[in-house]
């Protein structure tokens, strides 16, 4: 019996902790458990030809190109998603699109398209964004070097361009700060305590404001007075002087909170006006209030809110709807659609010290991202159940990328070895760039093509001149090449859509080549307009 037993502990595992199942298996087994309480049957995985499009698009803000999508449609081997995920994030195009996401979400400038900050002395925010990304930095690092940026570093160039310029209004940069690292819209509570949620009072807001109130521009440079106050007025009572407070409501107690007195005034003003003429920065300050709320802000215990929001983040971007939405209101008050997931998802953040390819890597690989968005039934389940891939509208960058692959011979990228593959990529990438600044950032949903953009499509000359000529390299100008117009109909289709066109695609594409026949070129550049034109290219899915 003894040794039944001995036979039996040895040759049965033991279950796997949490921390040893895939952050992929994790989610998935929490998403499964809401659907299964609620009774709510999921959409199917998408197609092959789908999740390639999809994922290319999300990792590296571009369409796939004809010879991605062949290569993962016809394999067989099991592992090819995984294959597939960790060369998208290996290549260099994933850190410069993903730096992109970044710098309109630090930045707040929607609707900017895919045009960057005006750079400052030392490069732009988008610069050391795509170096950070570059480098896996991790996401407690990046933190810090935006909010203590040393600006005669070359690996942190361009991370001053995050606070400077906020400067102007410290009002504007507490909000900020506070929904782009905590995901708090702290805003709400600057006139008076919040009408509706308990945890945000005026001392929330002036609390967290008194760690950045001391920041100012000193000559260019992002600067910070060794000491200082911030005063309110509430809405009943005297005026109050804020504490140093956190939004966990941890305060901080320091002799700094103070006036300077004149002598200190008059150092400060000495220093400053030294380091204008050497140009350089003023001399940092002994105590750091910012310095002491990146640090409080990362302390275990105060940390919920920086690991929750940049899941939350993350979780929205890749699946179009956050675990908590809106993306600034994380509070008691706003509960998350999957508590348990975004605890455990924080929990894996912080074990990992911040590592977002890992994070991103896991929501990708996941099941409820690979949901197809068409649904059995007419009665779509709510968004928060993840129960069906949601449309999500293309990017500047996703859109402008896209449309000088789908105008592109797809032969152009046959045969190629993976660094001229890349580099090629990237040159069509560039070449997007002044036309991704004509297309508004999406903003929350529903979302609708602006008048900007269906005139720029409709009117504009851009359009063509950019996308429908028919040149040497182009996709008109192989289509230009066949003279079956059921091969046009089918190569336009596969090289825009990434897909077979259906026989009845086929059909229709084919009758209208032909009623046309006495004007071939215009009839295959309106066929080509029309493909890039519509909700399918425009959206991923």
């Amino acid at each position: 019996m003894r040794s039944l037993c001995l036979l039996v502990l040895l040759t049965c595992a033991a279950p796997a902790s949490a921390a040893e199942v895939p952050l992929e298996g994790l989610i998935d087994t929490r998403v499964a458990e809401k659907l299964r309480a609620d009774g709510v049957t999921p959409a199917r995985q998408a197609d092959d030809a789908t999740l390639v499009r999809r994922l290319t698009l999300d990792l590296v803000g571009r369409v796939p190109t004809g010879v991605e999508v062949e290569a993962y449609v016809k394999s067989s081997d099991p592992a090819k998603r995984a294959q597939l995920v960790d060369r998208l994030i290996s290549s260099p195009g994933y850190a410069r699109y993903q730096a992109v996401l970044f710098d309109v979400m630090l930045s707040d400038r929607p609707g900017q398209g895919g045009k960057p900050a005006k750079p400052g002395k030392g490069g732009s925010l988008q610069d050391y964004l795509t170096l950070a990304l570059r480098e896996n930095r991790p996401w407690d690092a990046v933190f810090r070097d935006l909010m203590l940026p040393s600006e005669d570093d070359p690996t942190k160039r361009g991370s001053a361009e995050y606070l400077r310029p906020k400067l102007a209004d410290l009002d504007k940069l507490t909000a900020d700060v506070s929904v782009a690292f905590f995901g708090v819209n702290v805003s709400c509570a600057q006139c008076h305590d919040h009408p509706n949620v308990k945890d945000w009072t005026q001392e929330h807001f002036y609390g967290l404001k008194g760690f950045l109130a001391r920041t100012y521009d000193g000559g260019g440079y992002v600067a910070e007075r060794g000491a200082g106050l911030v005063k309110y007025k509430p809405t009943q009572g005297p005026e109050k002087t804020a504490r140093l407070m956190f939004l966990t409501g941890t305060a901080i107690s320091t002799p700094t909170i103070r006036e300077p007195d004149k002598d200190e005034q008059k150092r400060d003003k000495e220093a400053l006006d030294k380091a204008r003429a050497d140009k350089a920065a003023p001399p940092a300050p002994a105590y750091s209030a910012r310095a002491e709320l990146v640090k409080l802000a990362l302390q275990p215990k105060e940390s919920d809110f920086f690991a929750k929001s940049i899941v939350n983040r993350l979780w929205h971007r890749f699946l179009g709807y956050g675990l908590v939405n809106p993306l600034d209101q994380m509070h008691a008050a706003n509960e998350p659609s999957h508590a348990s997931l975004l605890a455990e998802l924080a929990d894996r953040v912080r074990a990992s010290k911040y590592d977002l390819v890992a994070l991103t890597r896991g929501i990708v690989l996941s099941q409820a991202y690979s949901r197809d968005t068409v649904f059995a039934s007419e009665s779509h389940p709510a968004p928060e159940s993840f129960a069906v891939g949601r449309l999500r509208a293309l990017t500047p960058q996703q859109l402008a990328t896209s449309l000088k692959l789908a105008a592109t011979d797809p032969k152009t990228f046959e045969g190629l070895k993976p660094d001229e593959f890349e580099k090629r990529v990237e040159q069509v990438e560039q070449s997007g760039k002044g036309f991704a600044a004509l297309i508004a950032q999406p903003g929350v949903d529903p979302f609708q093509i602006g008048v900007a953009e269906a005139l720029l499509f409709s009117n504009g000359d851009r359009v063509g001149k950019e996308f429908l000529t028919d040149g040497g390299g182009t996709l008109l100008g192989r289509a230009k090449s066949e003279a079956d117009p059921a091969a046009v109909a089918r190569l336009m289709v596969q090289s825009t859509y990434g897909r077979p066109a259906t026989a009845g695609e086929v059909e229709a594409l084919t009758a209208y080549l032909t009623a046309r026949a006495d004007r071939p070129a215009e009839a295959r550049r309106q066929l080509l307009w029309a493909l890039v034109a519509s909700p399918e290219f425009r959206f991923n899915h």
